[in-house]
């Protein structure tokens, strides 16, 4: 009896220790799955798309500098990106798991980025929890590890000057200045950001590095640049219209293709909502968030491995966060009038644009120049001609868009905006010039593959 009895536990203690010794496994889905947790966060928190870039680009760095320790493939992002420097070196004998290191990295990092930390900590607590049961002792160091670098990140991203522009002073407005831009409706709110220009950049030399063309000269004259800019807005938000109306009458008309495409990429989280007196925010995606899904999207259809997964979101993200300080520098050095307002002061009083106008000045498009680079990257990543099902817009009640690639996507989002009334053409094409060339120069300039 009692040698059954002593047979019993060495089966139980031989089992309990196999379980033990069993690596925790972190896959891709693991680490989108957390990003998306973080923007679903984040649009519950209605972040601008500016504070939002900041928000992506910080966690996947953390984690990107985990996963590029003692790897053949990946180089480390320290002296590229600037003030990144003396990451905690890992010892490939510490037992460290550099997945779940990375994927903990990520969630630290992010939880200090957001309003909504309980939402985070709920998440981060439920996987700790099942991964202290799946393996204690690998766990365990590997987010002593992961703090040890995380701590590293919160250093460095405080010096980025963005604590300092919360206290700098409000955008302000000379509505006696023509040209200038002036809050619209229905919120009529401040100038969104106005000192993101001064936020450090990564991999630019400045903010103005890639300083776009400057705007048309503003005119009132019919013959002007200007003036035919915006009335091109005006007629093609008026030829929308007419299409629209023609589907109230007959509901088996589809969409008017216009109208679809700009509401797919409006991404606006300001969007409000009026019902008799009260005011509400409509929440959506920000334009970082949708490329950021469409990084999701082509990882998950390339079948790609964690440690490309990694590194498509950082070098991503790294061009979301620079387009946005460079476009933002240009949007409040120009400071141009949004055509809702110059459409409304000297073409047509009661003319409305299709999406609202976003509470920032016009010039340049940022969807444009996000858009251009995010695609610049990732064709860099998985290639020209990569088709894929959008289905970013899909829990915002919108359908799914095919594109054949990345260009295809960036030309449509860049589009939207002349759709949706909310940009000159002028914006749209110079926004896409600074975007690629903001894109093409991270490409050439990080070294994040060994050769």
């Amino acid at each position: 009896m009692n040698s059954k009895i002593y047979l019993l536990g060495l089966i139980i203690l031989f089992f309990t220790s196999c379980k033990k010794d069993t690596p925790i496994k972190v896959t891709t889905d693991d680490f989108c799955a957390a990003v998306d947790t973080v923007t679903g966060i984040m649009v519950h928190d209605i972040f601008s798309p500016p504070v939002a870039s900041r928000i992506y680009v910080y966690p996947n760095v953390a984690a990107y500098e985990i996963m590029a320790q003692n790897n053949t493939k990946y180089e480390s992002l320290q002296g590229q990106l600037k003030g990144l420097d003396s990451i905690p070196k890992l010892d490939p004998k510490s037992g460290v798991n550099k997945n779940l290191a990375a994927l903990i990295a990520h969630i630290e990092v992010s939880k200090q980025l957001i309003f909504s930390e309980e939402a985070l900590e709920k998440y981060r607590d439920s996987l700790y929890e099942k991964w202290g049961s799946e393996n204690q002792k690998e766990f365990d160091v590997s987010k002593e590890y992961a703090l040890k670098v995380v701590d590293r990140i919160k250093m460095w991203m405080g010096k980025d000057n963005y604590k300092q522009t919360r206290t700098f002073s409000k955008f302000s407005v000379h509505a006696d200045q023509a040209g200038r831009w002036q809050p619209t409706p229905p919120s009529y709110m401040d100038g969104v950001e106005p000192h993101w220009g001064e936020i450090r950049t990564l991999v630019m030399d400045s903010a103005s590095q890639f300083k776009p063309i400057a705007a048309y000269p503003f005119s009132t004259d019919k013959n002007s640049a200007f003036y035919k800019d915006a009335k091109e807005t005006y007629d093609v938000g008026n030829l929308i219209s007419e299409k629209l109306v023609e589907v109230e009458k007959n509901s088996s008309k589809p969409i008017p293709e216009e109208s679809a495409i700009a509401s797919f990429w409006d991404c606006n989280p300001y969007a409000t909502v009026i019902q008799g007196h009260m005011m509400f925010a409509k929440k959506k995606n920000t334009p970082d968030a949708h490329w950021i899904n469409i990084t999701k999207i082509a990882l998950k259809k390339s079948k790609s491995d964690f440690e490309t997964t990694v590194f498509a979101y950082t070098k991503t993200s790294i061009g979301i966060f620079e387009s946005f300080i460079s476009c933002w520098e240009e949007k409040y050095r120009s400071n141009v009038v949004r055509p809702e307002t110059y459409i409304n002061q000297n073409i047509d009083e009661n003319w409305r644009p299709q999406l609202q106008t976003p509470p920032f000045p016009e010039y340049v498009s940022g969807h444009s120049v996000v858009s251009s680079c995010s695609a610049i990257i990732l064709t860099s990543i998985f290639g020209d001609n990569f088709s894929y099902i959008d289905d970013s817009e899909v829990s915002f009640g919108l359908p799914k868009r095919p594109f054949k690639s990345f260009k295809q996507a960036a030309a449509e989002a860049s589009i939207s905006r002349l759709y949706g009334g909310i940009h000159y053409r002028a914006a749209i094409e110079n926004g896409v010039a600074q975007g690629n060339n903001i894109g093409g120069y991270i490409n050439n300039k990080l070294k994040m593959i060994k050769k």
